[in-house]
């Protein structure tokens, strides 16, 4: 990822609805959910980014649940899924997964050759039930785009150089440190214990 200048969240709101407008006539129009969550994503310290995105940079985007757009398969659940995850799921569900789901694979065919579009991201998830029980708290999560970053992946088309334009709430230097997940309470223990007998970060648990 390649951070391009710091920008004012009024530049972000903008681009959003230049490209999502919350009016559009589509019997599953999202947009007024994601100009929501970048009032979310505007709270978190950090500020507001223009970034440039590789293929790498976007199969590892964090997704939250989602329901298919009411289908009757899961595509991403409430511990969340990366793209590159969510988009080998579509594969391997074939033609069973896209009838099961026939509103939500209509949007990947629609966008499959769509002009690139900026992508609204974060550092961390957004303050909405959605987001609650992601597994991982820290990197690069969604806020928008997810039909269009799958629609992308499926059609091949994701650039290999950092060229994709996106938006990005947050402090960039966490997504250099990678995604950060809960330590669960069993791991948690024997680390306690390793901490009282002594033992350093560099042996194995």
């Amino acid at each position: 990822m390649e951070i391009v200048t710091a920008v004012a969240y009024a530049e972000v709101h903008d681009a959003y609805l230049r490209d999502h407008p919350v009016e559009r006539a589509h019997e599953a129009n999202s947009n007024m959910c994601g100009e929501e969550n970048l009032e979310r994503a505007d709270r978190m310290p950090g500020g507001w980014w223009r970034v440039r995105l590789s293929r790498a940079d976007v199969l590892r985007v964090v997704l939250p649940w989602h329901l298919s757009e009411g289908g009757e398969l899961e595509l991403v659940p409430r511990s969340g899924l990366t793209v590159g995850e969510a988009a080998e799921r579509i594969r391997s569900g074939g033609a069973a997964w896209t009838a099961a789901n026939p509103v939500c694979a209509a949007k990947l065919r629609l966008l499959r050759w769509s002009p690139f579009t900026p992508v609204f991201l974060s550092t961390a998830p957004v303050d909405h039930s959605d987001y609650s029980d992601l597994s991982v708290r820290a990197g690069l999560i969604h806020i928008d785009g997810l039909h269009r970053m799958l629609a992308w992946e499926l059609a091949g088309r994701l650039p290999l150089r950092a060229v994709l334009d996106g938006y990005l709430a947050g402090d960039p230097a966490v997504v250099a440190a990678g995604p950060a997940r809960p330590v669960r309470p069993d791991r948690a223990d024997r680390a306690d214990r390793a901490d009282r007998a002594g033992r350093t970060g560099g042996e194995a648990a």
